[in-house]
């Protein structure tokens, strides 16, 4: 048996619901490169004095990444399709 869908009632009941979020629409034709964490990699129009960059992490389109010379607990984080396999 299913349940029937109603109104709520009051301003309370209303944010027991469960909320949507939108994100902003991702393109699909892009493929982009597998960076697995430790991993390295170099973004583009990267100057060849740069070393490359140490991959720590990517989830969202988005990755964490760092300069072996920063230190342990310095990273930056930036947009997956910037980043080109070293």
């Amino acid at each position: 048996m299913s349940k029937k869908l109603r109104e709520p009632v009051n301003q309370n009941e209303l944010s027991n619901h469960a909320r949507f979020h939108l994100t902003a629409k991702i393109q699909t034709g892009e493929v982009l490169e597998l960076l697995p964490p430790g991993s390295f990699a170099k973004l583009e129009n990267q100057p060849n004095d740069l070393p490359p960059f140490q991959v720590i992490d990517c989830k969202g389109g988005r990755c964490r990444v760092r300069q072996q010379a920063w230190g342990r607990y310095v990273h930056w984080e930036v947009e997956h399709n910037r980043l080109k396999s070293a």
